[in-house]
């Protein structure tokens, strides 16, 4: 079966890499899986041997059928022929896993890697990621404040998670051969995020606002929001941010506090 360049299919059939892959995942026994493309299956089947239950979400039918035969005799997984972006991860986890957290463990579509990453941490239930992305994405979200890769996803997903990089993986893994290497993502998600905002879709907005024009100072790049000139130079200034500042060199401690002086500004 030929992979479709449309859902950014790209397998890996080597056991022993996808067993690689399950045992840095860390998942056991006691654990509840969801899977983001089943694919052949291959990863599915390594999951299924060593967790409770594995749901795993396919969009392609072929592939949902052909999968689903292969992997019937595993009475603990559930496949599904759905995009995973639109269901609703609580229904699931109520359906499937009797409502309990559960762990993603996934080879992620390349062109939907940051859509599924942000609504697997905006889920109360996953509690930690696995997950084979591009590596560039990868040392995106794990930069820091000040070098070229930091930026909004950088911000997004460590305010809800601590990530790390496993390990990196080159194109000749899979089949089709991507024309990037890979790199497999841990996500731990904390139980609370990891600064305190006091809205968190103003903090949001402040955030999209910074990078939405990565050369323009803070000053100029923050009036989108609706503020003043001279009151965003005053907030500034009064959280210890210079208003000549890009959005790249500050800290989730200095968008949470800008973002909290903003809301006191609102709510006056």
């Amino acid at each position: 079966m030929k992979a479709k360049k449309k859902w950014g299919q790209n397998f890996i059939f080597d056991k022993n890499l996808l067993s690689k892959i399950v045992r840095a995942s860390g998942v056991g026994e006691e654990d509840f899986v969801l899977e983001v493309g089943t694919g052949h299956g291959g990863l599915t089947e390594e999951l299924a041997k060593k967790v409770k239950k594995v749901v795993s979400f396919e969009i392609d039918k072929e592939l949902f059928e052909m999968s689903r035969e292969k992997l019937k005799i595993y009475k603990n997984v559930v496949i599904i022929n759905e995009d995973i972006l639109e269901v609703d991860l609580l229904e699931i986890a109520q359906e499937h896993f009797d409502g309990n957290s559960f762990k993603v463990v996934a080879n992620l579509p390349y062109y939907i890697t940051s859509p599924i990453i942000m609504k697997m941490l905006n889920c109360k239930l996953v509690k930690e990621m696995t997950v084979l992305v591009q590596k560039e994405v990868a040392e995106r979200i794990c930069a820091l404040p000040g070098t070229k890769d930091y930026g909004m996803l950088t911000v997004f997903v460590n305010f809800k998670a601590k990530p790390e990089i496993l390990f990196n993986l080159p194109s000749k893994v899979f089949v089709p051969p991507p024309k990037v290497e890979s790199s497999l993502l841990k996500l731990k998600v904390y139980d609370k995020p990891l600064v305190e905002v006091k809205d968190e879709k103003l903090f949001s907005e402040v955030v999209r606002a910074a990078f939405g024009q990565r050369r323009k100072v803070l000053l100029n790049s923050l009036k989108v929001l609706g503020f003043s000139k001279e009151v965003l130079h005053e907030t500034l200034l009064k959280v210890g941010i210079s208003p000549q500042a890009r959005g790249e060199t500050l800290s989730i401690d200095q968008f949470a506090n800008l973002a909290n002086a903003l809301y006191l500004l609102i709510k006056k």
